[in-house]
């Protein structure tokens, strides 16, 4: 009965700080077990594992990246005048090399034709008449060699005529796909621009230029009505990519070096360097070489406008002795790596390293392919766990977020360490109430 009555005789708010003092007491046990004893960092360990000396392919490269473009881009234009009787495709077609386009009225390529035999054959009569009035005085030669220059003049005039014969048919320089087309028929063409020009003669209901701009004059038709083609095609299986160069790379590029290629999604294609710019541009702040990659194969799977890394391999050496550079122990320039035999020895051994490529060093002397040699690895000290880290992330509360019996506070709304015991003060709140 005494000790019952002592506990009654205890006050009220003595057994509230009491409570409070037990669960402080219980909340900085976790902590500590929980957080900071586990944080404590571990020893560095040691791990050894072999590796065997082995021939590989080591290389040397550029890399950059670029944008994938047509290798064909053709502006194709009627080099005669005339009016359009036919335009052969549309746009988004695919073509083959040589195949007609569209076509242009021939009558007055005709007359121009014929006209042109005509002259021809007056020339050469006047040639054979000059031939059988020669007597070998200076001026009968003189007359043959003229009316030969006639017959010459009149010749060049024919075959003239024959071309311009055939241009009144336009044909695919390359095969590819028609992307614009800006002629129609009832147009009229007035020649003179040439296939993969970017100028076009072409007027009328099909044609976004005047005939005065494509005559070359001032007019004041805009600059992109002037420079469009009859026909743009383009490759869709050749493929080119123009890179830039940095100054100190650019001397181990040059033409004819193959080329690496990676698309985002690991795409990989190769190619070679088919140009070499010999003029820098200064447009990003440095001095930017410009490089012409040509793709190989049909690049299936390429499109304009994709986006790809590029590395240019200026040095490739085949068979090179290599071993990993963590089996490579340098010290006052020397060079040793440790050679583990069947029974298990190791034997420290001088080797003579060449150079160093990702993870392997050559070895250039000093040991045999099929060597098996010993790295070493050390694993820096940490903390087991993680502990520093789960200790930011649970921000002072307990494992799985678990707060205390009834939501009490601290005394004096004070907080855990890591700044988050307000949250445990809202659930005493909840417990007072």
């Amino acid at each position: 009965m005494a000790v019952r009555t002592f506990l009654k005789s205890v006050p009220r708010p003595a057994w509230l700080t009491a409570g409070v003092a037990v669960v402080v007491a219980a909340g900085l046990s976790v902590w500590a077990f929980g957080f900071v004893i586990p944080g404590q960092p571990t020893a560095a360990t040691t791990v050894t594992r072999t590796a065997t000396a082995e021939l590989q392919t080591m290389e040397k490269s550029v890399s950059t990246t670029g944008t994938v473009a047509p290798a064909i881009d053709d502006e194709v234009s009627f080099e005669v005048s005339g009016t359009v009787t036919a335009v052969s495709v549309a746009a988004g077609d695919t073509v083959k090399k040589g195949q007609a386009l569209a076509k242009v009225d021939t009558l007055q390529l005709k007359a121009s034709l014929l006209q042109a035999k005509a002259d021809l054959a007056d020339a050469k009569a006047t040639l054979a008449s000059a031939e059988d009035a020669n007597d070998g005085t200076s001026a009968a030669t003189a007359q043959v060699s003229a009316a030969q220059a006639a017959v010459d003049v009149a010749q060049a005039s024919v075959d003239d005529a024959e071309d311009a014969m055939d241009d009144a048919t336009l044909v695919a320089p390359s095969a590819g796909l028609v992307t614009a087309v800006n002629i129609a028929v009832g147009d009229k063409i007035s020649g003179g621009s040439s296939s993969g020009g970017s100028s076009s003669g072409a007027s009328g209901a099909g044609s976004a230029a005047a005939p005065s701009a494509a005559s070359g004059s001032s007019s004041t038709a805009s600059s992109a009505s002037t420079s469009s083609a009859a026909f743009t095609i383009v490759s869709t299986n050749a493929w080119t990519v123009d890179v830039s160069i940095g100054e100190t790379d650019i001397a181990h590029v040059a033409k004819g070096d193959q080329v690496e290629l990676t698309t985002d999604d690991e795409g990989k294609y190769y190619g070679t360097v088919t140009q070499v710019g010999l003029l820098p541009s200064t447009s990003s702040g440095s001095a930017q070489y410009p490089v012409s990659v040509a793709i190989t194969g049909d690049g299936k799977g390429l499109f304009d406008g994709v986006s790809v890394d590029v590395s240019i391999v200026y040095e490739r050496r085949t068979d090179v002795l290599v071993v990993p550079s963590m089996a490579v122990t340098t010290t006052d320039g020397k060079s040793t790596v440790t050679v583990v035999g069947s029974d298990g020895t190791q034997t420290p051994t001088p080797v003579e390293v060449g150079e160093t490529s990702g993870q392997y060093t050559e070895i250039t002397s000093g040991l045999d392919e099929g060597a098996v040699v010993l790295m070493t690895s050390f694993t820096p000290s940490a903390t087991s766990g993680s502990g520093s880290q789960n200790s930011q992330n649970q921000n002072g509360r307990f494992p799985s977020g678990g707060s205390f019996p009834g939501g009490g506070e601290l005394p004096g709304g004070g907080e855990f360490p890591g700044g988050q015991g307000g949250q445990g003060g809202q659930g005493g709140q909840g417990g007072n109430r």
